[in-house]
C-alpha cells in the first residue's frame, strides 16, 4: 500500500478548514445578535408592564455517584394580583349505600311523585310501601304523614306469621332468590329466618292497586246520584266540543305529581285563587263537592267522546247542565280535599279511558 493511500489529500483538508471557519463565524454572528438585542427586549417588555422571567443557576444532583445535571429552576416574578385557589378535599355528595327504609314527613306542595323524585325511586314504591297509610290512593296524601321510603324500587314488606319466602316471592311477582339476596335483609343463605312483625325489602317486587278515579258522570236525566243537591237534567242540553284542547290554566307546569299508573292525571301548577278555564267547549255534569280527596270538582262532557275533570278547586263558577265554550272561567284554583298545596289536578278521557292530557295540550 503507497505513503499516498494513507493519508488525506491536500483537497480533502482545505474543505474541512472552510467548513470550520464557516461555522464559527455563523456562531459568533448569533451571539453578536442576541447580544444586541436583549436590551431592546428588556425596554419594551418593561413598557408593557409584563413580569420578566428569570432562571435561577442550574443544580447539580448526584445518584449513585454519578453527577446528573438538572434542568434550570424557572421561576415568575411576583406581580401585584394573584389568585391562589387552595384545594377542597371535602365533598357533599353522599356516597354511601341506602340499604333500610327510611321516615319522611309530609310537607306542603309534597306529592307521592315529587317525594318518589327527591328519593330516586318510582312512586308506585311508595304507593305499594304505604297502604296503611295512603290505600293505594295519592289523593290522601297530608301535610304531617310519616312514609316508609324504601332504598330501591320494589315493596317494603311486614312479615306476617303466614308468610313464606315462597309465598311472598309469588304475591310480589319476584324470585325467593331476590329477596334472600338482598344485602339489606341480612338474611342467614344457609337457614333464612324471618320473624313475624319483621321489615323486609322486596327489590322488583309488583302488585295490583286499587285505582281511585272520579266515576263517569252519565248524561241524561240521572243527574249524580252521589251528591243530589247536583242533580239536573244534561239531556237537552247540547254543546260540541271541537277536540282541540287549550291549558285549563295560564300555568303551563307540573306541580307535583305527573301522569303515570297511579295517577291517570296531571298536577297543574296553578296557585291559590288563580283562573280556571274550560280546555274545551261542552256541557257541565258535575259541579261541586266530590269524596276521595278531590275537593271541588268539576267536570264536562264535550259531546265528543271526551270528558275534562278539573280537581281541588277553590270556586266554582257554573252550575250543573250549564253550556261552556272553550276558554271560559269555571272556577278558581284551590287546595280543597286532600292536598298538600295549591294547583289544579287535571284529566282528559276518551271513551272512558284516559290519556295523558300532555299528549293533547298545546306545547308551551
Amino acid at each position: 500500500m503507497t505513503e499516498q493511500n494513507q493519508s488525506p489529500s491536500k483537497g480533502s483538508l482545505r474543505q474541512r478548514s472552510l467548513i470550520s471557519w464557516v461555522l464559527t463565524v455563523l456562531n459568533c454572528a448569533g451571539l453578536i445578535s442576541v447580544l444586541a438585542w436583549q436590551p431592546k427586549i428588556a425596554r419594551s417588555m418593561a413598557e408593557q408592564n409584563l413580569p420578566l422571567v428569570t432562571a435561577e443557576p442550574a443544580t447539580v444532583e448526584r445518584v449513585s455517584g454519578s453527577a446528573l445535571q438538572s434542568t434550570p429552576q424557572f421561576t415568575l416574578a411576583p406581580t401585584a394580583e394573584v389568585l391562589i385557589r387552595e384545594p377542597n378535599p371535602h365533598t357533599e355528595i353522599d356516597t354511601s349505600l341506602r340499604t333500610t327504609a327510611i321516615e319522611y314527613t309530609v310537607t306542603e306542595g309534597d306529592s307521592v311523585f315529587s317525594i318518589a323524585q327527591k328519593f330516586d325511586i318510582s312512586p308506585e314504591t311508595v304507593l305499594w310501601s304505604n297502604y296503611d297509610v295512603l290505600s293505594d290512593n295519592p289523593h290522601e296524601l297530608s301535610i304531617g304523614q310519616v312514609l316508609k321510603i324504601p332504598p330501591t324500587n320494589g315493596i317494603w314488606y311486614k312479615w306476617t306469621s303466614k308468610d313464606t319466602l315462597e309465598k311472598v316471592a309469588a304475591k310480589f311477582s319476584v324470585t325467593v332468590d331476590d329477596i334472600k339476596l338482598y344485602v339489606g335483609n341480612n338474611l342467614d343463605l344457609s337457614n333464612p329466618v324471618i320473624e313475624p312483625g319483621q321489615y323486609v325489602m322486596v327489590p322488583g317486587g309488583q302488585r295490583e292497586y286499587m285505582q281511585w278515579v272520579i266515576p263517569e258522570i252519565p248524561r241524561g236525566a240521572a243527574g249524580v246520584a252521589t251528591s243530589p243537591f247536583f242533580q239536573c237534567d244534561t239531556s237537552g242540553m247540547y254543546y260540541g266540543g271541537s277536540g282541540y284542547f287549550i291549558w285549563p290554566s295560564a300555568v303551563h307546569t307540573i306541580s307535583g305529581n305527573n301522569y303515570w299508573s297511579g295517577h291517570l292525571a296531571i298536577d297543574i301548577g296553578a296557585g291559590m285563587g288563580s283562573p280556571i278555564y274550560a280546555a274545551d267547549g261542552g256541557v257541565v255534569v258535575y259541579a261541586g263537592w266530590m269524596n276521595g280527596g278531590y275537593g271541588n270538582v268539576i267536570i264536562i262532557d264535550h259531546n265528543n267522546g271526551y270528558t275534562t275533570v278539573y280537581a281541588h278547586l277553590s270556586a266554582i263558577y257554573v252550575n250543573c247542565g250549564n253550556a261552556v265554550s272553550q276558554g271560559t272561567q269555571i272556577g278558581s284554583a284551590g287546595s280543597t280535599g286532600n292536598s298538600t298545596g295549591a294547583h289544579l289536578h287535571f284529566e282528559i278521557r276518551y271513551m272512558g279511558g284516559f290519556i295523558n292530557p300532555l299528549t293533547v295540550l298545546p306545547f308551551g
